[in-house]
């Protein structure tokens, strides 16, 4: 029998590496070709690996819980095929092998960095995440200090917060030697200089301990990193809706009969963040050090609940090609996705802005955190009918109208008031001017 070699398949442009939840097949088990193999999970989504080719699972090259390379072969399918086969290689650039090192591998990280310490005498190999390398080579650290540090992670793996205190202490302890002063060249450096600081919480009597499942613990550390990253700056306005109102409550019933699906109102958020996009092309940007990338593609990103109850931001891809028809069927479509866990690693990929509704939890407006690499989110608040003043040729009146808060945070290292504020006044505008005649 032939040899299928299976990789791990690419989970998204950012993804590097992947997790194995549990292996869904045994060693000699007969396969059929899409049946799932394993589960495997990445910082944005959990997912299954289907089975290229039907055949015998001959060998798994990895175990429940092992950290794995986009690109790396996970398994071998013994087939009926005369030929040695591969899996198609699905990455262009694989990220450079994750550094073992043995108790004598004293090199630094990098040309710069000098050892200082002794080597431990552990007598056993250790692994260092990617991250954990860049913050050592950052600081300077040679992989004799590395592995001084204690792990607290899996299989005592040293965390990005076992790091960041080591160097606290380190740091600290240098301070207390006096150092002369060199006078340096002023540099602008966007990078923010974050430490974690642990928080001691005094526990009392009858109080539940509950751990945070993985993805709850993704969704912390995304969240702090994006506030340490951006400068957060929101600005709110708010929108008159009562046409939106009456034109869906006009065209809501007639989808419904049509389509067999609800007609939200996130497509019509959507529609109109897409036309104020166009308006505003700046605010479709990331920031790569002290470079803008400007986006060609408008791709919203809109949240959505799982099943548990965290958060995901499934993503409309080129949102701006397609018609209010088209956003609220794929407004649909992601959303029972995301409901009964079924969403793909390349649907919560390549978002360039997002949206988010707080009014769907009653809230009248919020104050949302960026989505990295983004520069700006929108929140739109809870409908409600309010006195309002008016305008006639006859004087003014007062009206009961339809409105809601619109509440735009975002990144003021590159987007300055007029802009942030300018954008979400034009989707208040697009929103409030809504014509009674369009069609769906």
């Amino acid at each position: 029998m032939a040899e299928f070699q299976l990789v791990m398949p690419k989970m998204g442009e950012s993804i590097a590496e992947a997790t194995i939840i549990r292996w869904l097949k045994n060693e000699g088990d007969k396969i059929e070709a899409e049946d799932a193999l394993l589960e495997i999970a990445t910082d944005k989504v959990d997912s299954e690996v289907p089975a290229p080719k039907g055949g015998i699972l001959g060998k798994k090259l990895f175990k429940d819980g092992d950290v794995v390379k986009i690109g790396e072969v996970v398994a071998i399918i013994y087939t009926d095929q005369s030929e040695i086969v591969q899996s198609p290689q699905p990455v262009a650039a694989v990220v450079s092998e994750p550094i073992r090192t043995e108790n004598k591998i004293s090199s630094p990280i990098n040309d710069q960095t000098v050892a200082t310490e002794s080597e431990p005498n552990s007598g056993e190999n250790k692994f260092y995440s990617p991250l954990v390398l860049n913050i050592a080579k950052e600081e300077g650290l040679a992989l004799s200090q590395l592995e001084l540090i204690a792990g607290t992670g899996k299989d005592n793996r040293v965390t990005k917060r076992d790091i960041l205190e080591f160097l606290e202490n380190k740091n600290s302890n240098q301070a207390d030697t006096p150092k002369p002063v060199e006078s340096k060249p002023a540099t602008t450096n966007f990078s923010p200089q974050v430490v974690d600081k642990p928080v001691v919480i005094n526990k009392e009597s009858g109080d539940e301990i509950i751990e945070m499942d993985r993805m709850r613990k993704l969704i912390a550390n995304h969240m702090v990193m994006s506030v340490h990253t951006s400068p957060h700056v929101t600005s709110f306005v708010e929108a008159d809706v009562t046409n939106l109102v009456a034109w869906r409550n006009k065209m809501k019933d007639i989808f419904k009969k049509r389509e067999g699906e609800n007609l939200t109102f996130t497509p019509l958020f959507v529609y109109a963040v897409v036309k104020a996009i166009k308006d505003f092309p700046m605010i479709n940007v990331s920031l790569d050090g002290e470079k803008i990338i400007k986006r060609k593609a408008i791709n919203i990103g809109m949240a959505a609940a799982l099943p548990t109850g965290n958060l995901i931001v499934p993503v409309i891809k080129n949102a701006d090609t397609k018609s209010l028809y088209g956003l609220a069927k794929e407004v649909n479509q992601l959303a029972i996705k995301a409901r009964t866990n079924k969403l793909l690693p390349d649907d919560i990929q390549g978002g360039t802005y997002t949206l988010t509704n707080v009014g769907t939890f009653g809230n009248i407006s919020g104050t949302p955190i960026i989505n990295q690499p983004q520069v700006a989110i929108l929140a739109t608040g809870l409908i409600q009918k309010k006195p309002a003043v008016l305008e006639t040729e006859f004087g003014d009146v007062i009206a009961i109208r339809h409105k809601m808060y619109l509440s735009h945070s975002y990144d003021h290292r590159v987007v300055d008031g007029a802009l942030g504020g300018g954008f979400v006044k034009r989707v208040a505008d697009y929103l409030e001017n809504w014509d009674l005649k369009t069609e769906i």
